[in-house]
């Protein structure tokens, strides 16, 4: 379906694509034209080193996730633990077990989002491991119903997310904090206008 989706924007005319954080890196390879795939992680950290949190640890909700939790653990000087789950069945999930060590750390879950079952899900897991707290930092945020309801009866204590998609109104909610990615693609284009090098931007 990407690689249809990259045609149809190709044959529309694009003659550059600018993104962030793709669902899979293979898409980037899709197009034809330059593709500039900005990370979101470079906003997340930072929001995250401002708050001064001490013992913390990144957690990668499975292990497909965990180059982007390495990649968000890097910037924030953390280490990294995985959880190991299954899906009995779509859209449902089922820790195993956690490889790492939790107890009495601020976690900060690395997910993608949709429903929200899986990050709520790993949240608990992780309060019974024996973690202090529980963050999760997503750059897309899809939040489809019944997401709202899920997060506000979580033990997440804050949900960061970027405004790379809409917040739907029924997710604005105390423990969710929407950042700007504004200043990462404006700085992209503005760079891409005057001809400048983007590249040391792939890392911010």
């Amino acid at each position: 379906t990407a690689k249809l989706v990259a045609n149809l924007m190709q044959t529309s005319g694009i003659t550059r694509l600018v993104t962030i954080d793709l669902h899979a890196g293979q898409i980037q390879g899709f197009f034809d034209v330059p593709v500039d795939h900005l990370y979101g992680a470079s906003i997340l950290a930072k929001y995250i080193n401002e708050k001064n949190l001490e013992d913390v640890i990144v957690v990668s909700p499975d292990l497909g996730g965990v180059t982007r939790a390495r990649d968000l653990a890097d910037r924030i000087g953390a280490p990294i633990a995985i959880i190991e789950k299954k899906r009995p069945e779509p859209g449902v999930a089922k820790v195993m077990n956690l490889i790492g060590d939790v107890k009495g750390k601020n976690c900060i879950v690395d997910d993608i989002v949709d429903t929200a079952g899986s990050l709520v899900e790993g949240a608990k897991a992780l309060k019974e491991f024996g973690a202090k707290s529980v963050m999760a930092a997503v750059t897309h945020a899809v939040l489809t119903d019944p997401a709202s309801e899920r997060i506000a009866n979580s033990n997440i204590k804050e949900l960061i997310v970027t405004n790379t998609m809409p917040l739907p109104e029924n997710c604005k909610l105390d423990n969710v904090t929407q950042l700007s990615v504004a200043p990462l693609l404006g700085e992209a284009i503005m760079r891409i206008f005057h001809e400048v090098s983007v590249s040391n931007l792939f890392d911010k």
